[in-house]
């Protein structure tokens, strides 16, 4: 009986989702950050609806404006080192940004976490794609969603064209999306 009283609360945390942890994020200076630079992004505005007006501070050097576009069309990946689920996830992620040759681009968003807990996961992980840092979650507060992993794919103007809740389970089903919501073939 003890036993099954207890399997239901467990139960209920990993149905949960991934949700924050309540601390404090740590900051620190671009020059000491192990995560790569955001791309350059064209001048002009995106056409259509963008995911969000937020611009984001990236820990390796520039920032990412999601109301431009990202002159290819562009994963947005949300993502926390205090989510299992987006631990799984991340090397299939990493995969995709490593064989995109110019195609695809992929871009990930530090989602309510510390700077130095993400970036000793990313490079725990391998991650060499890039990063912004919201460590208070204003875009999860914008997009209204509480919960991690979310990656949103974006066409070459900025527009929101699909959105992944939750993570992928293989690199072919992440391929696949890319190719139904994209137009590219990985």
């Amino acid at each position: 009986m003890t036993a099954r009283l207890l399997a239901v609360p467990a139960a209920v945390v990993l149905l949960a989702g991934c949700s924050p942890v309540a601390e404090e994020p740590e900051t620190r200076s671009q020059a000491q950050s192990t995560l790569t630079a955001c791309p350059e992004q064209p001048d002009a505005p995106a056409q259509g609806e963008p995911l969000s007006t937020l611009s984001l501070d990236c820990p390796g050097g520039g920032t990412l404006d999601l109301a431009r576009g990202q002159a290819v069309p562009t994963l947005v990946n949300l993502w926390g080192s205090w989510c299992p689920p987006c631990r799984e996830e991340m090397p299939l992620l990493q995969e995709l940004a490593a064989s995109a040759e110019g195609k695809v681009q992929v871009v990930g968003v530090i989602s309510k976490d510390g700077q130095p807990q993400a970036e000793s996961f990313a490079a725990d992980a391998e991650v060499t794609f890039p990063s912004a840092f919201d460590g208070d979650g204003q875009l999860m507060a914008d997009l209204g969603i509480n919960v991690l992993p979310y990656t949103y794919f974006l066409d070459a103007t900025g527009s929101l064209v699909y959105t992944q809740v939750g993570p992928v389970a293989s690199i072919d089903e992440l391929r696949g999306l890319v190719a139904q919501h994209l137009g590219v073939q990985l």
